[in-house]
């Protein structure tokens, strides 16, 4: 018996918009996916202007905050992924960060 891999090509992120409680995506494909922010504490605990401050990389394949050091995958978007971050990563990260009013 044989298998077969099923190659699944993941579509580009072409837009990005952040609100109090939703990432929300527009692919290269025509879908827009949108998800919750609380998946993502970085951008939860966020200020407007660091939220809206992202840029695509990898051709689209993801979307990376500078301001937050924070990178997600539109892959891991699709699979329904949250951030993998450790809590103790994510304190450290808070802890030391001006304070976003």
């Amino acid at each position: 018996m044989s298998t077969s891999k099923i190659e699944i090509e993941v579509p580009g992120a072409e837009s990005v918009l952040v609100t109090e409680d939703t990432l929300t995506v527009e692919l290269s494909d025509g879908r827009t996916l949108s998800v919750p922010l609380s998946w993502f504490p970085r951008l939860v605990h966020a200020g407007v202007e660091e939220r809206a401050r992202w840029r695509l990389i990898g051709r689209g394949l993801g979307i990376h905050w500078d301001d937050l050091d924070e990178d997600i995958s539109v892959e891991g978007l699709l699979a329904g992924r949250s951030s993998a971050e450790s809590q103790a990563s994510f304190r450290k990260w808070l802890d030391q960060r001006p304070k976003v009013s």
